[in-house]
């Protein structure tokens, strides 16, 4: 944005603040996972059986069943939704979509649309009706606290209700449950409204306590007949798929975010100097930067931060294209480059950061005009740190973490581990017009 340009530092004014800083030389290493992918011709039949294993006594026959979709950067999702659909036209309802992700796609019913688009869900692709609107209906209010309970218009006039996610660890809070299934019943289908009163009221209440409680509530008073859980591993390939029934719902997602947990892709040092992170988005995280990844949630109140990693300065170089200029947690970042302010779309950002309660998720990090100046930045404000000793890593995102850039320092780690490989020994970083001239890690 070009009001944003005049906070961009140039490369030669940090690097005349910073003086001499000596570069670690860096290699390329390899984390090294066991994993068990569904493989890819079998995800729509693991999907009919999850569908199948639900019951629908309570559904009349040709009734209509509503199938909340919303979540990002879910693999198969267009292959698993369009399974669902077609299960359920098996099974004799008459099945739609409605977009179930809170305020996302600027808290409209076309841009909500627009996003289950651009993550594959269109009528077309999935063979049914799209129902995207904002309206929401109050289900009734939480015992004690007496905060109103809604959820999206269509999918409560529906004869039936499944939802479809992926359960995984969230990036604002610990509890029994977390991001999936039930997240997607309160915040979700709750639509901006549902998400905002739920953000406001767990600054106080906290989702760990207020997500069961209300996902009973929302069981109790609509036809939710289940739902479609998904658990991804390392490679964020679709590892499990299941069908989990209303009485189940809780307690078996606890028992599937156990599994996430286990199975989640993670940094391979729990003490770092500076991480560099190629890009943020929506679609790789809620906050851009995955907090259980990168060991810092200064955002979230009277929420924990997680213990490990522990790292002393994060740069962030850009914004993914699918986030289209949402920032949200780019205030976990030190310094960013000045593609992330370029990309930044201010309005977007700090829609979503009021809706969440994350305000200082979006605080603008000082901004660097090129890799050369963050890197230097980021390790001249360290104290004394030699290029020898210095622990240095740079990734693709805090989804894809199975090849990382790693300093000498780390190197040599790597070598004495059977976790990871050494894929090339470390070399003087090159740069080009103040720029990383390697490509991202996740693309060698």
């Amino acid at each position: 944005m070009d009001s944003l340009t005049e906070l961009v530092v140039d490369e030669e004014t940090v690097l005349e603040a910073c003086g001499t800083v000596d570069l670690p030389a860096m290699g390329l290493i390899e984390q090294v996972w066991d994993t068990d992918p569904i493989p890819a011709d079998v995800i729509s039949k693991r999907t009919r059986d999850a569908v199948q294993s639900l019951s629908f006594d309570e559904v009349p026959d040709s009734g209509e069943v509503a199938v909340g979709v919303g979540s990002r950067g879910i693999a198969n999702l267009q292959a698993i939704v369009s399974s669902v659909v077609e299960q359920l036209r098996h099974l004799g309802y008459e099945p739609f979509v409605f977009p179930a992700m809170g305020s996302h796609g600027g808290a409209t019913g076309e841009g909500q649309r627009e996003m289950l688009a651009e993550l594959g869900v269109d009528e077309e692709a999935i063979g049914c009706e799209i129902r995207s609107s904002m309206d929401v209906v109050e289900v009734g209010t939480t015992a004690d606290q007496n905060v109103p309970v809604v959820a999206d218009a269509n999918a409560v006039a529906a004869d039936g209700i499944v939802v479809v996610n992926r359960i995984k660890p969230h990036t604002d809070f610990d509890g029994t449950v977390e991001s999936g299934l039930s997240k997607m019943l309160v915040i979700g289908m709750g639509k901006q409204r549902g998400a905002k009163v739920a953000h406001e009221w767990a600054v106080d209440w906290s989702f760990r306590n207020m997500i069961p409680e209300i996902t009973e509530q929302l069981l109790a008073e609509l036809p939710i007949v289940g739902g479609v859980a998904i658990v991804e591993d390392q490679y964020d390939d679709t590892h499990h798929i299941e069908g989990i029934s209303p009485e189940g719902f809780l307690s078996r997602e606890a028992e599937l975010l156990d599994l996430a947990y286990d199975i989640m892709p993670t940094l391979p040092y729990e003490e770092l100097d500076v991480l560099v992170v190629d890009r943020q988005g929506k679609d790789i995280s809620g906050q851009g930067l995955d907090t259980n990844v990168i060991g810092r949630r200064p955002f979230a109140i009277n929420e924990p931060e997680p213990e490990s990693p522990r790292i002393k300065r994060i740069f962030t170089r850009s914004l993914t294209a699918t986030t289209h200029g949402n920032a949200m947690g780019m205030g976990s970042a030190d310094f960013v480059h000045r593609d992330v302010a370029a990309a930044l779309d201010s309005s977007t950002t700090v829609i979503n950061a009021i809706t969440a309660s994350t305000i200082r998720g979006v605080r603008l990090p000082p901004v660097v005009e090129s890799d050369r100046a963050g890197l230097v930045a980021a390790l001249s404000t360290l104290g004394v740190v030699g290029a020898a000793d210095a622990r240095v890593l740079r990734v693709t995102d805090t989804m894809r973490l199975d090849r990382l850039y790693a300093s000498e320092a780390l190197v040599d780690e790597a070598r004495t581990r059977d976790d990871l490989r050494v894929l090339s020994d470390p070399k003087p970083i090159d740069f080009e017009a103040g720029d990383f001239t390697a490509p991202t890690p996740h693309e060698t």
